[in-house]
């Protein structure tokens, strides 16, 4: 048989009441909401503009190189920052822990340094090069 312990009840309650006020807002909305069936009810809205051309666009393989940096870098200093804020409580460990992070991400920086990944000029293009001959 489950038992609940007396610091679990008031989360209970909580997630029942979350759950009942979302589906009651939900049928509400279904039931008193406005029905439209005009022909441009289903088209996207561009704010007022018509919509021109195809939204499946290509992006050059850069676009998707700088987003994967973009997250790397960016999940890095939120590491950092956490290891920051707490600097105090993980000691000696976390030091040498975060300076081992530091250092792997060093050498990765400079991996991408070496073979040209961050350099988007004219001769900068070694990785897109390699691929190419690769096919």
């Amino acid at each position: 048989m489950l038992t609940l312990s007396i610091g679990f009840w008031p989360f209970l309650v909580y997630a029942i009441a979350v759950i009942a006020i979302a589906g009651i807002m939900i049928g509400l909305s279904h039931v008193l909401g406005e029905r439209h069936y005009e022909k441009t009810t289903g088209e996207p809205y561009e704010s007022g503009i018509p919509p021109t051309g195809n939204a499946r666009l290509r992006f050059s393989s850069h676009f998707y190189l700088i987003a994967m940096f973009f997250v790397i870098f960016d999940l890095d200093a939120a590491f950092i920052i956490a290891w920051a804020v707490s600097f105090r409580e993980v000691g000696v460990a976390g030091y040498v822990g975060m300076v081992v992070f530091i250092f792997i991400l060093i050498a990765v920086l400079l991996y991408e340094l070496k073979i040209g990944a961050l350099n988007f000029g004219p001769q900068g293009k070694k990785i897109l090069r390699n691929k190419n001959k690769l096919k």
